[in-house]
C-alpha cells in the first residue's frame, strides 16, 4: 500500500524547551541566530509547528530572519497549566520569551488569530520593543455586553464542575480529511502535517490532541473592546492587517471595522485571495510575500 504523501519541510527547525514563568515551553527556531528576530505567534488550538509552511516560503527567499515560533502554554508541546488559562498570562509569557531570546532587541511580532490579539495588545503595552506588527485576523473579538456576565459566570462554573473534552479521531488520515473538508483550499499533504502537529499518541496507542481540553472552558470575564482599543492606540510600530477573502471573521467585525483599524497610527491592510481564517495553512506563499514586503519596507535589517 502506497504511503500517504505528507508535507516535507524544506527548512528544519531547531526545537528546544525553555522554562517560561515556571512552565516548560516548546520553541521552534529557523534561520541565522544573528538574523532579525521575527516571532510567529499561533492561534487558539494551533501550534508553533504549523508556521512551517510560511517559514519555508520566507526562507526560500534567503531572507535574513531568525524566525521563532513558541507553543503557547497548554498547546503543542508546551506544558499544561493546572490552574487554567487566563489571557494576561499570554502577555507575560511573551515578555518572558522576548527577554530570553531577544534581550535588548527590537522585534517583529506576527500573530494569527489569538496570537494576533496577544501581539496587538503587547505592542501597545511595550511599544519600545516592537519594530513592526503583523496581525493575521487578530483584530480583537466582538464586544460582550455587560448583561451577559451572569450567564457567562454560570457557564464557567458549570464547566469547571464538568470540564469539556476533546474527542480525538481514530487516525491522522481521518483528521486530515476532516481538515480538508473544513478548509477546502488546504492541500491534503499540508493537512496531514497539521494533523500530525495537533495530535499525539498516548501510551495506550490511541490518539489525543496535544492541546489541553481546558482551553475550551469559557472565559468568565467579558471581552472589553475599549480596553483593547486603548492598547492599540499606544502602538507606535507600523501595523499590517491580513485577512482571508473567504473568512467569516472580518465579517463578524464589519460594524466597527473602521473604528478598530483607526486605532493604529501606521496601518495598512491586505486581503489574501482564496483563503479563509487559516490563511497561513492555505496560502503560505501569499502570506509570506505580504510579510516579507512589509518587513523589508518597515524594518532596518541588521547587516
Amino acid at each position: 500500500m502506497e504511503k500517504p504523501v505528507t508535507y516535507r519541510p524544506r527548512h528544519t527547525p531547531h526545537i528546544r524547551q525553555l522554562p517560561l514563568r515556571g512552565l516548560e515551553s516548546c520553541v521552534r527556531e529557523w534561520g541565522p541566530e544573528a538574523g532579525l528576530p521575527v516571532f510567529l505567534l499561533h492561534g487558539w488550538m494551533d501550534s508553533g509547528a504549523t508556521w512551517q509552511f510560511v517559514v519555508d516560503a520566507l526562507l526560500d527567499q534567503a531572507l535574513p530572519y531568525r524566525l521563532i515560533a513558541p507553543d503557547w502554554r497548554g498547546f503543542g508541546d508546551s506544558a499544561w497549566c493546572a490552574h487554567g488559562y487566563w489571557f494576561p498570562d499570554y502577555l507575560a509569557d511573551l515578555e518572558a520569551l522576548l527577554d530570553a531570546l531577544a534581550p535588548g532587541k527590537d522585534v517583529v511580532l506576527v500573530g494569527h488569530s489569538m496570537g494576533g490579539n496577544v501581539a496587538g495588545l503587547y505592542a501597545g503595552i511595550r511599544p519600545e520593543r516592537v519594530s513592526a506588527l503583523a496581525l493575521l485576523e487578530g483584530f480583537g473579538l466582538p464586544e460582550h455586553r455587560p448583561e451577559e456576565a451572569p450567564q457567562r459566570y454560570r457557564s464557567w462554573l458549570d464547566q469547571l464542575a464538568a470540564p469539556p473534552a476533546l474527542n480525538a479521531p481514530e487516525s491522522i488520515e481521518e483528521f486530515a480529511q476532516r481538515l480538508c473538508r473544513r478548509h477546502p483550499r488546504l492541500p491534503l499533504d499540508r493537512a496531514r502535517f497539521v494533523a500530525a502537529s495537533w495530535l499525539r499518541q498516548t501510551p495506550e496507542g490511541r490518539l489525543a490532541f496535544r492541546a489541553d481540553p481546558r482551553h475550551k472552558i469559557l472565559n468568565p470575564i467579558p471581552y472589553r473592546l475599549e480596553e483593547a482599543k486603548s492598547c492599540w492606540r499606544a502602538v507606535t510600530a507600523p501595523c499590517l492587517w491580513l485577512w482571508g477573502e473567504e473568512s467569516e471573521f472580518p465579517r463578524r467585525l464589519a460594524a466597527d471595522w473602521e473604528e478598530r483599524k483607526a486605532c493604529f497610527r501606521h496601518w495598512e491592510g491586505r486581503s489574501i485571495a482564496e483563503a479563509g481564517h487559516m490563511m497561513h495553512h492555505e496560502q503560505p506563499q501569499a502570506v509570506a510575500q505580504a510579510l516579507g514586503e512589509f518587513i523589508a519596507r518597515m524594518v532596518r535589517i541588521p547587516s
